[in-house]
């Protein structure tokens, strides 16, 4: 479906994190099955808040510690070397879902979870 592809493109352009305002419902899972982080703004930040023009350099801070629902921070390369810092709101939701983004995806995790009982 076209709801399906709108991840599975995300994905497929090598897309690792999603920062946004708000998701819909459906679109936020299905990035998750497809191992593409979602995160939202926090505080009413927006991205033209930040002044983000899409010439920046983004890290996502304390994904080794990753938790459902838990608060990452951004770090936002400008050109001419200042770095700002954001609070952002990680959605994957659930332990589970931790668990299919630590694996690349569902598809990734069943496939693990097949192999390992064999």
């Amino acid at each position: 479906s076209s709801r399906d592809w709108a991840a599975k493109g995300t994905a497929l352009l090598g897309i690792k994190a999603v920062v946004v305002e708000s998701f819909e419902r459906i679109h936020r899972s299905n990035l998750v099955g497809m191992g593409v982080l979602p995160l939202t703004f926090k505080d009413g930040a927006t991205r033209h808040s930040l002044g983000l023009d899409g010439t920046e350099t983004i890290d996502i801070l304390g994904l080794a510690e990753l938790r459902a629902g838990m608060d990452l921070q951004m770090a936002i390369h400008r050109v001419g070397g200042r770095v700002d810092h954001v609070p952002l709101r990680c959605r994957v939701d659930t332990a589970d879902e931790v668990e299919y983004y630590r694996n690349g995806g569902i598809l990734h995790y069943v496939l693990r979870e097949m192999a390992r009982a064999a």
